[in-house]
This record gives structure tokens, C-alpha cells and sequence, in this order.
């Protein structure tokens, strides 16, 4: 961590809840921040890589659809959110990314599942219909706008349906600077799981936290 006392920028809201930031550290000449309200941790915009570095980094990925260890860590997510779902649910997997392995597991469990990312899947065509359910594994951490696009996963959900995300959770201020996670340099907000269910209460929809790094967040049938 850095020992840089220079003040951080006063005109930052929290990219989650809109609610005011607070500095919070500089880590290898990185500056982040903190909401009070939602208890996102949050990297300034001013570090961003541009879309063309991004994507060179997500290619370095190696998430193989049939590699066993890659599809034991998505069962996270996979495993409460199939107790979920009604037979035959139809589904959309949101920043599926270039080795889409939830599809997989999920189509071979009977549900369908269309596809959407914005470096690897950008057809918009399936942003225009509702799901049962839609998911979002290792991806909200690389959200530049959340409140965008959390608004725009919300739409996409059915009443009654479910969104389902899996992102590591910050727990820990005292270790933020050497958490490997934060060290990616594409990722660039951080969740606890007190800030998902205060966007769940903020939207007046139900959230459940099955597992560490995993909320599923129910929209109300009415």
C-alpha cells in the first residue's frame, strides 16, 4: 500500500448505489474508494484500461468449457441457482465471455440459454427479450457504470425470475491491498454481500446468498 496522503477526488459517487464516496487507499499508485451505504470498494475511473487492454487481458483467461476444475468452481453458482428454477427455464448468460462453460452446464440440464457479452457475443438481439432467470459469473467486478448495468440486468429478469451473480466478495479491509483479487488490473469494483442485499432492498426484490461470492437476487411476481 502506499503511503500517498494526497487527498482523493471529492466529486466521486459510489458507480453502484450513487450514494457519496470516501477515500479509502492507493495501492500501487491506484486509488480506490469506499460507499458507506452500500460498502462497494471501487477503483477511481482515472485508472480504467481502454476496451482494446481489456479485452487483450480476458484472452489470457484460460476457461475451458470442459475443463473439470473451471466447471466445479461455476457449480457455485450453478448448483443453488438449478434448485431454483422451474423445468425447461429459459435463460441468459450475460458476459458469457470467449469459453462459455455455464451455457454448457446449464443446457445440459434441460433450461436454454442465450448469450450476451460485449467483447465476445455482442449481438444485441438477445438483450431484447425477458428470462427466468439471467446470470452474471465474473463479471460485475468489471462493470465501469454498475448502476447501467445492473438496471439493464434487472430489465431483462421476468417477475418471479432470477438474477444470479457470482463475484468474489470483499471482506476485508486490512488485506484489500494484497488481495490477488483487486491486483487484476481489469477488475475494478468490489461487492460485499451487504451490497447486494442493499441493492435488493433498494429494488424491492428478494436476496438470497447461498454460498460465499454468490447472490441470487429474486424479482417480486407483482
Amino acid at each position: 500500500m502506499s503511503d500517498d496522503t494526497t487527498p482523493g477526488r471529492a466529486d466521486l459517487a459510489c458507480p453502484v448505489c450513487f450514494g457519496p464516496a470516501k477515500d479509502f487507499m492507493t495501492v500501487a499508485a491506484r486509488r480506490y474508494y469506499r460507499c458507506p451505504t452500500c460498502q462497494a470498494r471501487f477503483l477511481d475511473p482515472a485508472h480504467f484500461l481502454s476496451v482494446a487492454q481489456e479485452r487483450a487481458h480476458y484472452l489470457t483467461h484460460q476457461n475451458l468449457v470442459d475443463d473439470p476444475g473451471y466447471r466445479g468452481f461455476l457449480s457455485k453458482l450453478v448448483e443453488p441457482l438449478l434448485q431454483r428454477l422451474p423445468p425447461g427455464a429459459q435463460g441468459l448468460d450475460y458476459g458469457c465471455g470467449p469459453g462459455p462453460a455455464l451455457v454448457a452446464m446449464l443446457q445440459e440440464t434441460g433450461h436454454s440459454v442465450a448469450v450476451y457479452d460485449p467483447c465476445f457475443a455482442p449481438d444485441p438481439t438477445p438483450l431484447a427479450q425477458t428470462y427466468h432467470f439471467v446470470t452474471c459469473t465474473e463479471v460485475a467486478e468489471h462493470f465501469h457504470h454498475p448502476v447501467a448495468e445492473f438496471a439493464r440486468l434487472r430489465g431483462l429478469v421476468r417477475p418471479g425470475g432470477w438474477l444470479a451473480v457470482m463475484t468474489c466478495f470483499q471482506t476485508d479491509d486490512a488485506r484489500f491491498a494484497g488481495w490477488q483479487y483487486r491486483a487484476d488490473p481489469t477488475h475494478v469494483v468490489f461487492y460485499r454481500d451487504s451490497t447486494f442485499r442493499y441493492l435488493a432492498q433498494l429494488w424491492g426484490w428478494r436476496c438470497e446468498i447461498p454460498i460465499k461470492d454468490v447472490a441470487l437476487l429474486q424479482r417480486p411476481l407483482v
